[in-house]
């Protein structure tokens, strides 16, 4: 019986490879939950948002971490989704917003998306949201890059050895993986124009405009602006009612949660339920938002 127990009170979470920003949340949000009451979390590496939202869909035993822009192609069948509807996937809680922006070698000369025309350009995995958004955004200003498929912190790499020209990232603002090349070189960040962030906000609804202050990141003189979008933690519909309330009972109220996920998990709060108007969320997770002050439809 216990075995079957314990079995039962186990949980999947599906984040992202290394160097990602949902791999360390995840495992410091594991810790968190399973310190303050909460059902028993492992974690697990994936190529991320899309992965996650498929293998979800696929399995009540499963969470997962999703940027909101997957999620609307998973539950429109769009996208990567590629015509099939993810009936099956709800969300948990809110986690933190993430914004995209390209590092360069401040030898390179390069500065902004137009000087990216032809170049070859660092998007993360192969199919990925990151590259979604950089196929978008380089469509709206008229270049042909070459699109060079890997996980963070390789592509990070690949960048100061000269192999790619520049690095597309979205994650939590400072993106771990462009922390970790401006603090290695001299590089420039960047982001998009007014007119760039106008037209991948008219495209892609559920984006916001974001400014990241001077001084983020190493080197950086001004400003960045670019485009943001939330992440969630979803689950399976049939995920039983009560271990999703537990969940995010546990997630939402854990005194340690941003000592163990990062700054990031600041954002991680009943609040900020709002911001997310893309996945129904689970009636587990309703109960407990309703319950710490959320207002939820």
């Amino acid at each position: 019986v216990t075995a079957v127990h314990a079995q039962a009170s186990t949980l999947s979470l599906m984040t992202a490879g290394q160097g990602s920003a949902f791999l360390p949340y995840g495992q410091g949000l594991a810790r968190a939950v399973a310190s303050n009451g909460g059902p028993l979390v492992t974690v697990r590496e994936s190529k991320g948002s899309n992965e996650n939202l498929s293998a979800v869909d696929a399995d009540p035993s499963l969470l997962g971490t999703a940027f909101l822009g997957s999620a609307f192609d998973a539950v429109n069948g769009t996208g990567f989704a590629n015509g099939r509807k993810h009936t099956n996937v709800r969300a948990l809680f809110p986690m933190y917003e993430t914004a995209f922006m390209v590092a360069v070698l401040r030898s390179s000369g390069l500065s902004g998306l137009k000087s990216l025309d032809g170049k070859r350009v660092g998007c993360g995995p192969a199919a990925g949201p990151a590259e979604g958004y950089f196929r978008a955004a380089a469509d709206i200003a008229g270049i042909k890059p070459l699109i060079v498929s890997g996980t963070p912190a390789d592509q990070g790499k690949q960048l100061l050895a000269g192999e790619i020209d520049a690095f597309w990232q979205g994650a939590v603002v400072p993106i771990p993986s462009i922390v970790a090349v401006t603090t290695a070189a001299d590089c420039v960040v960047f982001g998009l124009t007014d007119a760039e962030t106008a037209a991948m906000r008219a495209r892609f609804p559920f984006m916001a405009e974001t400014q990241v202050a001077a001084g983020t990141y190493k080197g950086q003189t001004s400003a960045i602006k670019s485009v943001a979008a939330w992440n969630v933690v979803v689950a399976h519909k049939e995920l039983q009612e009560e271990m999703a309330y537990r969940l995010v009972k546990a997630a939402l109220t854990a005194p340690d949660l941003v000592q163990l996920a990062g700054s990031a998990a600041g954002s991680t709060k009943a609040s900020n339920a709002g911001v997310n108007t893309v996945v129904a969320y689970h009636p587990g997770a309703v109960r407990a938002l309703r319950e710490l002050g959320a207002i939820v439809n």
